[in-house]
């Protein structure tokens, strides 16, 4: 049993973020990447690279999409189109229905600023969902890390960074260390039901998720 690659469905896979955590579970020993998408065009495209794929909408039913699944990466978002629909409930959803299908790690990706949406503006309703489902899966019993980077960025990943539960600047880190340290966390023993944030920093990934 032991042997057996563990199952991790990662919603929003089809994003930039999200196909960057299916390339470093491929490559895993201990994690077996499934896409979970919503057209049958993009599962077809993660098939051919033999990933597997589920067809799954965040707005609809889930229970199919979690079948067998030990472990999710929530890495889905609106881009602020859909933020209550996608951000939140969609969160939400899939947080329940991972719980009843007996997964036993959630791991979200959050956002600098959930702690306390007033501190912009202009990202207000989007920090308030963000918030909203994080406590959803803080209050939901099952296994979690939430991670809540600050700005993202496309530049090249360093493999390092800075993490506290919470640190008193703002900043940017790139969505390939974003990636990595949510692949990181999916380890049961890792940051198990924590919340922190991070930037780009100068402490290996693998190192800054496993210090107290």
């Amino acid at each position: 049993m032991n042997n057996e690659k563990q199952n991790i469905l990662i919603a929003g896979a089809n994003g930039t973020t999200g196909r960057i955590i299916v390339d470093l579970l491929k490559d895993s020993d201990i994690y077996r990447p499934i896409a979970m998408v919503r057209k049958q065009e993009q599962k077809d495209n993660f098939e051919k690279e033999n990933v597997s794929a589920v067809l799954a909408d965040l707005e609809k039913d889930l229970s199919h999409a979690v079948k067998n699944v030990d472990k999710v990466i929530f890495a889905a978002g609106s881009k602020g189109k859909n933020v209550i629909g996608v951000d939140q409930e969609g969160a939400k959803r899939l947080t329940d229905a991972a719980k009843n299908s007996g997964a036993r790690k959630f791991v979200m990706l959050s956002s600098m600023g959930a702690d306390n949406p007033s501190v912009s503006d202009e990202l207000k309703d989007y920090l308030k969902a963000k918030q909203n489902a994080d406590d959803h899966l803080k209050a939901s019993g099952m296994g979690y890390s939430i991670v809540r980077p600050g700005s993202l960025t496309d530049k090249e990943g360093t493999g390092k960074i800075q993490l506290q539960n919470k640190l008193e600047q703002r900043g940017s880190i790139t969505r390939t260390d974003v990636a990595k340290t949510l692949v990181e966390v999916l380890d049961d023993n890792v940051r198990q039901n924590q919340v922190f944030e991070i930037l780009s920093g100068d402490v290996p990934i693998e190192n800054a998720v496993r210090s107290s």
